[in-house]
């Protein structure tokens, strides 16, 4: 059996201070969060209080997903609004997603791409490997989406859209399909893909004869755009990070 001595550093930081300084929760949440054991240390389930470790080399797990100590490490949330381009820089003058984080010293790069007339959440990391596996098509990471479209779809468009459609470049299913409200001339649609393809939302619906008015992108992965305001941006950490670093298996 696992003990936790074996992961004790009598030279390090107690382990609810480390938890509490990555954002977990405060000193006294952490400590609740260890007694219960819903801490581990390199593999080890640790619940004693008194457990010192070493931040620079310990692998720490809540609830089974890791805790990012590297304090060089960034991530953010951005509400990128319409007419922004998802780059860094733009030859052409365009406002672009840097225009938002021009007070920050790391040098960060966008995890994937929202198109010129859609608004909502995106991240920005200098995590590399983060951001590389956040796009990968083989972690299947969800978005969701919310569409004012033209027309009244009707129920048999989710089974259809569920089952999938073929486009230009393919076979394309969503993950889920609701109809939240319904107009003479246009309706709300909830859409959650995994697909990072060019423009997907917007060619799935012109296809299906429903074509887009306005798009919003509401989460990403785990990350829901929440109180953002258009232009805001937040730091992703604490538990909120672990989660979206364990689903792409970091």
């Amino acid at each position: 059996m696992s003990r936790a001595q074996d992961v004790h550093d009598p030279t390090g930081q107690r382990l609810q201070k480390v938890l509490a300084h990555a954002g977990i929760g405060s000193r006294r949440a952490c400590e609740e969060l260890i007694s219960t054991g819903r801490v581990s240390v390199d593999g080890h389930v640790v619940r004693q209080l008194g457990i010192r470790v070493n931040p620079e080399t310990a692998v720490i797990h809540v609830d089974g997903n890791r805790v990012q100590l590297d304090e060089t490490k960034v991530t953010l949330a951005v509400y990128k609004e319409r007419g922004v381009v998802s780059t860094m820089s733009d030859d052409q003058g365009r406002p672009t997603l840097a225009d938002y984080v021009s007070d920050r010293p790391e040098r960060l790069y966008h995890v994937g791409r929202l198109d010129a007339e859609t608004e909502g959440i995106i991240l920005l990391s200098n995590d590399g490997e983060l951001a590389h596996r956040l796009t990968h098509p083989s972690f299947n990471v969800p978005k969701t989406y919310i569409a004012r479209v033209e027309g009244t779809p009707t129920r048999g468009l989710t089974k259809v859209l569920e089952k999938g459609i073929t486009l230009e470049d393919g076979p394309i299913k969503v993950d889920r399909f609701t109809i939240r409200e319904v107009g003479k001339k246009h309706s709300i649609v909830e859409i959650q893909i995994h697909s990072g393809r060019n423009r997907i939302v917007r060619r799935i619906m012109e296809e299906v004869g429903f074509p887009v008015i306005d798009l919003v992108r509401t989460q990403f992965a785990n990350i829901p755009i929440g109180r953002l305001r258009p232009g805001e941006v937040r730091t992703v950490g604490g538990s909120e990070l672990g989660a979206l670093m364990s689903m792409v298996d970091l």
